[in-house]
């Protein structure tokens, strides 16, 4: 079994450079298989749910060549094979592969996904927008199958502003028949992201980024080159580090406005900030101002750094508030920081904070990928040895992580046990 063995308390300085964005390779890969022909997508991060997607494109006879973080997608030769659970179980983001392959052969068998399990994720709300389409829905236990004659536009109002649903109904209406409007969409840059990528392969998406989608329906796409935004929750992750134990660490390729309600939370409890262009350099400081934390759908402080950002709370003096609004499991790592010396209590959807904390360093488990995160930093700051189980949730989502760590003077490192 892989684990993580940390040895705390020591600095971190030099350069960290942000990977390019998982939330939006994920859909990019799948949105791949649209085009006719090749497309290039430049800036991919090195992480396990990569790994997984390319396993789905092999099995539907696509061709993949990767170099470095350069991903070739050739999808001339893609079959539509229904995509089993041992595989579409590996990530949440398989899911894109319903809309992709409606779209695309008017048809997607696809097992339901995996990923975290940070709370009831159901997908009903991208199943009535396929409906809407003018798709039909059967389950079988496990296995979805959308089928459609043909796709036709629709207007469709999203119960909830989910990312993965305004993604997947953007990849499902890019080739149906006349307009979808798409309302109450998620805005998240990564969304953005997915809509430059189509339009460059020839659909006609207007309003990615507002809370109204326009795609008008075209007869076929073609291949590009694209670029992933970079990671803004690596971004984040780092920040909250380097406010724990940088010393003028440098974060770059990051994209500022992405990060506004986290910075701006940064600002609040004082943290050495000094953002660039493209950058931020941060230097630790020993008391933080306490403050209150409420996790809201972009641009609101985003879910993903609340467990990052909850270990630099632990340093602040007073009493903070984390409130999470998105989803219910987000706090199964907190009895693991407490037992490495963290004063938190936990009551229903909230966690309280209360003064300093001193971290000893214990046999930890990363409960999901943001948690495991946090658990890496709680190590950093802590008196001794820290190893962290359970590291494939860490390892989904933080390209390299590890050398990126210790290039910065991180005593961090794989082992087998």
């Amino acid at each position: 079994m892989r684990k993580i063995k940390i040895e705390g308390r020591f600095p971190v300085t030099g350069t960290i450079r942000i990977s390019g964005a998982k939330n939006s390779s994920v859909a990019l890969v799948p949105a791949a298989l649209l085009a006719d022909d090749n497309v290039i997508l430049d800036n991919i991060p090195d992480i396990s749910d990569i790994e997984a997607l390319c396993e789905i494109l092999e099995f539907l006879g696509a061709e993949v060549t990767r170099k470095q973080s350069v991903m070739e997608i050739h999808p001339a030769t893609v079959k539509n094979n229904p995509i089993p659970e041992e595989i579409s179980s590996k990530l949440r983001a398989s899911y894109y592969f319903m809309g992709a392959l409606l779209a695309k052969f008017k048809k997607a068998i696809v097992c339901f996904p995996g990923g975290c399990g940070i709370g009831a994720r159901p997908i009903d709300i991208h199943l009535k927008g396929f409906e809407a389409l003018g798709a039909t829905v059967t389950v079988d236990d496990n296995k979805y199958t959308i089928e459609a004659q043909e796709l036709r536009g629709a207007n469709i109002y999203l119960d909830i502003a989910s990312v993965g649903a305004t993604i997947n109904l953007m990849l499902a209406a890019v080739k149906a028949t006349g307009t979808t409007v798409i309302e109450n969409v998620s805005l998240e840059p990564e969304i953005v992201n997915v809509a430059t990528l189509l339009n460059k392969m020839g659909a006609k998406i207007s309003g990615a980024g507002t809370g109204r989608i326009v795609i008008t329906g075209v007869e076929q796409l073609h291949g590009c080159f694209a670029e992933v935004i970079p990671d803004r929750i690596e971004a984040g992750t780092y920040m909250a580090l380097a406010a724990l134990c940088g010393e003028n660490l440098r974060i770059e390729n990051i994209i500022p406005e992405h990060l506004e309600s986290f910075i701006s939370k940064l600002q609040e409890i004082g943290v050495n900030i000094k953002i660039g262009t493209d950058y931020a350099i941060i230097t630790k400081k020993e008391k933080y101002k306490p403050t209150e934390i409420i996790t809201a759908l972009y641009p609101g402080f985003p879910t993903d750094l609340q467990q990052p950002f909850t270990i630099l709370l632990t340093q602040s003096t007073g009493k903070s508030t984390v409130t999470e609004t998105i989803w219910e499991n987000r706090f199964m790592h907190i009895p693991y920081l407490v037992e490495m010396g963290a004063r938190i209590t936990v009551k229903d959807q909230s966690v309280a904070i209360i003064e300093p904390s001193t971290f000893e360093g214990k046999d930890i488990e990363a409960t999901d990928l943001r948690a495991g995160a946090a658990m890496i930093i709680a190590g950093l700051i802590a008196k001794g040895t820290t190893t962290i189980s359970n590291i494939e949730h860490i390892l989904r989502g933080y390209s390299n992580i590890i050398e990126k760590l210790t290039n910065v003077g991180a005593h961090i490192s794989l082992i087998d046990e």
